[in-house]
């Protein structure tokens, strides 16, 4: 992103070394993930860009350019999200520069107020994955590398609620196998930015073909006898850093290296595919929010569902609430129609 991500200005009394200035720079650009930065770069290019054509200044912008830049977002079908995120982006390179942000002038705020109220606000929620779901797709994969992986991808991200981001992260030293199921340890995540940690059991489903412990074996087992020359299927502390999840050629083939994010949703929409389903209604997110929805259905508690998904506010959860509910205790059944 241009101008630096951290301007610092040197004082007559210290003067720090270059290095020291480096190291600023680098701890402040490691304040945001790299996808929020690049998202961020991304955003920062098309205002830019936009101004430029327009023969308007980007840095410093004036209020009545972000106001203009906002409304032509959104007549161009912008959702009100993207342009939020936009905003954010021309607030954060306004305050690297020492330079006020005139995403906070109150004309900004009263057209970006009336283009929530005229467009929504409403996000378009992708589908999830359910369990009747997975028990079709476990029986329209093959008996292959491939299939062996893809259930073990699809079922683990079910019962374990994981991010696309946090199941690629995933190494084999991350799995501990034990009487209940397997234990995973998650080095970092969303909601966790600093690197804390957390682990989540993953139980043993109550059928085996779609139990994810079980397919997690399957998968280990392959890997472990076509990559890493041994049949021993229990990961163990010389397997360091190995990724979990990796690419697989037409051929069969196992790559050395870790899946994308977006290579797992390309498998979620190929499974969907696969037993009938609309690709264009799911994604990455789809096994997530089939665990949490089948949760709720389930009855279990908010608290017991956020600890799995590492949410942290029950507004999150709400939606999911709201949709699962829509026909239970309704108002209009059983009431004479």
């Amino acid at each position: 992103m241009s101008p630096s991500p951290i301007v610092l200005a040197s004082s007559a009394a210290v003067v720090p070394t270059e290095d020291l200035y480096a190291s600023a720079r680098e701890y402040a650009a490691a304040a945001r993930a790299p996808r929020t930065l690049k998202e961020y770069q991304r955003d920062w290019d098309t205002f830019s860009t936009w101004c430029a054509e327009k023969s308007l200044v980007a840095l410093p912008a004036l209020p009545s350019t972000l106001a203009l830049y906002c409304t032509a977002r959104a007549k161009s079908g912008k959702k009100v999200s993207t342009i939020q995120r936009g905003l954010s982006a021309i607030a954060q390179v306004h305050l690297a520069a020492g330079l006020p942000s005139p995403r906070d002038d109150e004309s900004v705020r009263t057209v970006l107020k009336g283009i929530r109220r005229k467009h929504g606000i409403a996000q378009d929620q992708k589908a999830p994955l359910l369990p009747a779901h997975l028990r079709s797709v476990s029986s329209a994969l093959p008996e292959s590398a491939l299939g062996h992986r893809d259930r073990a991808l699809l079922f683990l991200c079910f019962a374990g609620a994981f991010r696309r981001e946090e199941l690629c992260s995933l190494n084999l030293e991350d799995l501990s196998f034990t009487d209940a199921g397997v234990e995973v340890r998650l080095r970092k995540s969303k909601t966790d930015q600093e690197a804390a940690g957390a682990r989540k059991g993953i139980p043993f489903g109550s059928n085996p073909e779609t139990c994810p412990v079980v397919a997690l074996r399957l998968w280990l087992k392959v890997l472990h006898l076509q990559v890493l020359g041994t049949g021993v299927p229990v990961p163990s502390p010389a397997l360091a850093a190995t990724p979990l999840f990796r690419p697989i050629n037409r051929h069969s083939t196992i790559a050395a290296t870790r899946l994308t994010p977006g290579s797992v949703a390309r498998i979620v929409k190929r499974s969907a595919e696969a037993i009938g389903l609309d690709p264009a209604h799911y994604s990455g997110h789809s096994p997530r929010a089939g665990l949490i929805t089948a949760a709720v259905r389930a009855g279990k508690p908010l608290p017991t569902i956020m600890r799995q998904t590492g949410q942290r506010s029950v507004a999150t959860l709400a939606r999911y609430v709201r949709e699962s509910d829509l026909f239970a205790e309704n108002a209009a059944a059983n009431v004479g129609l």
